[in-house]
C-alpha cells in the first residue's frame, strides 16, 4: 500500500552528493525569507491553519511540526544531515550521547530480554547496562573488545541486541563490525554500533552491516566543547516506528539551539578530523620513543593489535584519540601508576584536562579516575584500563607545541 502522508520537503541535491557536499548542504529547504545559513528555530510549539489540520498532524498523518518535544525544524536539519553522513535512512536526535543510547534501549528492550555488549566501552554506557536497566530485567553479558569468539557464545535465544564503540574509549580497541552484524543477524538481534571516536567522516558502520549508529554529537560532531547532543541513525522504521513513539512520551530532545550548534559543526567535521587525525598520528609516534611512556594505544600505529583492520574500517586513517601508560619508576602498583600518571597530567600547560573529547583544543584526562571512575577496579582491568593510563584527544594545535608540553611532565617522571 502506498505511503499517502503528507511529508516535508527535502533540500534538492543531486543524488551522488559526496559527503563532503552533505556536511555543508543537506537539510530543509530554506524559508521564504531566503536564507544561505540554516535558520535557528526558538519556538515550544507550532500554529496550524485550523484545527481539523492540527488533528491529522497530532495523529500523525501528516508530517508536520507540532511540538519541540519531537519535531523542530532546526533539530530536523541536523537529524537529516547526519542520516546521509552516515548512509542511513533516518535519524533521531536526542539530549545527549547517553540519551541517545537510553533512547535505543527503550525503544528495543523489554524485562526477559539480554544484550552483549564489549567490556571496552565507555564506562557511563556500562553502568546503565548493568546497573539501570538491570534492574527492570534487562540482563546484559560483557564480552571481549577484540574475540569475536567471545561474542558468538554469549549468544542466547533470548539475545536482542549487540552493542559495541569501534575504537573502544580509553584503549582504542578495534572490532570487527562485519563480523558482529553476522552473529547479530544470525540470531535475528540487532548490531548498535557507537561510532563517536570515528564519526561518518572515518567510518560508516551501516556499510559494514550495523543496524544502528549511536553518536555523542557533544563530542567530534559539535567539535569545539560547546553544547551536549546526541544521535541515533537507522532504518526509517526504526527511528520513526520505534524510536519516535518513545521520543515522544519519554522527551529526551535535542534543544533546537544545540542542534543548530551541532548542525554548523557539521560543516567542518571532515577537514576537522583528517587534521585532528594527523596530529594524532605524530603524537603517537612520539608517544612510542619516549622512555617514560610504556605502551601507547593508537589504532594508526603498525603496533596496534588491530591495525589492518582500522585501517580497512576506518578509510585509513587512525582518528584523533591517543592514549598510552606511564612508567611508575620504583613502583608498579595502582598507586605508583596514578601518581605518576597525575604527574604528567598536572604538568601540562597547552592541554586542557578534561574528561571531554572531540575538542579543537587538546584534551588530556585520567580515565581510571575520570570517564570509567565509577567502575570497580576489577571491572576497569578487565577492560585493560590502569592507572597509569592517560588518555588524549588531540586538538588543532602544531603538533611541537603537543610535544613539548607533554614531555614536561614525562621528562620529569622520577625526579
Amino acid at each position: 500500500m502506498a505511503d499517502t502522508k503528507k511529508k516535508l520537503p527535502r533540500k534538492a541535491l543531486p543524488p551522488d552528493a559526496r559527503i563532503e557536499t552533505l556536511a555543508v548542504r543537506e537539510g530543509l529547504p530554506a524559508t521564504p525569507w531566503g536564507e544561505n545559513s540554516e535558520a535557528l528555530f526558538l519556538t515550544s510549539s507550532f500554529v496550524h491553519p485550523d484545527a481539523a489540520t492540527a488533528a491529522a498532524r497530532f495523529a500523525n498523518e501528516e508530517e508536520a511540526f507540532v511540538y519541540s518535544r519531537f519535531t523542530n525544524p532546526t533539530t530536523m536539519m541536523f537529524e537529516r544531515r547526519l542520516a546521509a553522513l552516515e548512509g542511513t535512512e533516518a535519524a533521531i536526535a536526542t539530549a545527549s550521547g547517553m540519551s541517545a543510547i537510553l533512547l535505543m534501549i527503550m525503544g528495543l528492550l523489554k524485562a526477559g530480554d539480554h544484550v552483549i555488549c564489549s567490556r571496552s566501552v565507555f564506562g557511563a554506557t556500562i553502568v546503565l547496562f548493568e546497573r539501570e536497566f538491570g534492574k527492570f530485567g534487562v540482563e546484559t553479558t560483557f564480552v571481549s573488545q577484540t574475540d569475536v569468539a567471545e561474542w558468538r557464545a554469549a549468544v542466547r535465544p533470548n539475545t536482542r541486541l549487540l552493542f559495541a564503540e569501534t575504537p573502544s574509549n580509553p584503549m582504542t580497541e578495534v572490532c570487527d563490525i562485519a563480523q558482529l552484524a553476522e552473529i547479530a543477524h544470525a540470531t535475528e538481534a540487532l548490531l548498535a554500533v557507537d561510532n563517536c571516536f570515528c564519526t561518518p567522516a572515518l567510518q560508516q558502520p551501516v556499510k559494514l552491516g550495523a543496524d544502528l549508529v549511536i553518536h555523542s554529537g557533544t563530542k567530534y560532531l559539535d567539535g569545539q566543547g560547546r553544547v551536549l547532543a546526541g544521535a541515533v541513525c537507522g532504518s526509517d522504521k526504526l527511528i520513526n516506528g520505534t524510536f519516535m513513539p518513545v521520543m515522544r512520551g519519554a522527551g529526551m530532545s535535542l534543544s533546537p539551539f544545540n542542534a543548530w550548534v551541532v548542525l554548523k559543526g557539521l560543516e567542518t567535521l571532515s577537514i576537522r578530523m583528517a587534521a585532528q587525525s594527523a596530529n594524532a598520528l605524530k603524537l603517537a609516534q612520539w608517544l612510542s620513543a619516549q622512555p617514560g611512556v610504556d605502551q601507547v594505544y593508537y589504532p594508526g600505529l603498525p603496533s596496534h593489535p588491530q591495525h589492518a583492520l582500522a585501517m580497512k574500517q576506518q578509510n585509513g586513517c587512525g582518528g584523533a584519540v591517543v592514549s598510552f601508560t606511564v612508567k611508575a619508576g620504583q613502583g608498579s602498583d595502582a598507586q605508583a601508576l596514578r601518581k605518576a600518571a597525575f604527574h604528567v597530567i598536572d604538568q601540562t600547560r597547552l592541554c586542557s584536562i578534561t574528561a571531554n573529547l572531540g575538542d579543537t583544543k587538546t584534551l588530556i584526562t585520567h580515565p581510571g579516575s575520570t570517564s570509567h571512575g565509577r567502575l570497580s577496579e576489577d571491572q576497569r582491568l578487565a577492560a585493560g584500563i590502569t592507572q597509569g593510563m592517560i588518555r588524549v584527544s588531540v586538538g588543532l594545535e602544531h603538533i611541537d607545541d603537543l610535544t613539548a608540553d607533554l614531555a614536561r611532565g614525562l621528562h620529569t617522571l622520577n625526579n
